[in-house]
């Protein structure tokens, strides 16, 4: 399998994942329903309609023409450099996020978030998806490229 088809399959699983746990959540909790988790966290369905802890909230066109901008970067990086080590995982992560939450935004006009941490706003699967992808695409700009051969 391609690193490039790797990187889609990543993405496939993690919009599938997100999609899912945000139906479950839309179809079992109402809005601003929370029940209480292990360790503080809570379980609670909420939206957001900015981007990471509501900034831009209400920024509609702009949120959306950021996130593909963003997105576009990272696939065109990934195009040119396919064989860049852990490239894959990263545009894969941060792909699978990025439309994830997109879904959200077009079909409800704002983001599910349904995990709520101590001290920290609430999130998704995509969201988690989203900064793990940074994390490794961080990692990956920091290591040499493969050698060509």
């Amino acid at each position: 399998m391609s690193l490039r088809a790797r990187g889609l399959l990543v993405a496939l699983v993690v919009i599938a994942l997100d999609q899912a746990s945000k139906a479950a959540i839309t179809s079992s909790m109402r809005l601003g329903e929370t029940d209480r988790l292990p360790l503080g966290f809570h379980l609670v369905r909420s939206e957001n309609r900015g981007v990471a802890f509501g900034f831009l909230g209400g920024g509609g066109a702009l949120v959306v023409a950021l996130t593909v901008a963003v997105l576009i970067a990272v696939l065109v990086w990934l195009w040119r450099q396919p064989d860049r080590p852990g490239l894959w995982l990263a545009a894969g992560l941060l792909a699978g996020g990025a439309v994830g939450n997109l879904i959200d935004r077009a079909r409800l006009g704002a983001v599910t978030d349904f995990i709520d941490p101590p001290l920290w706003p609430a999130f998704n699967v995509a969201d988690m998806a989203i900064t793990l992808g940074v994390v490794v695409l961080v990692l990956v700009s920091l290591a040499p490229p493969a050698e060509s051969q």
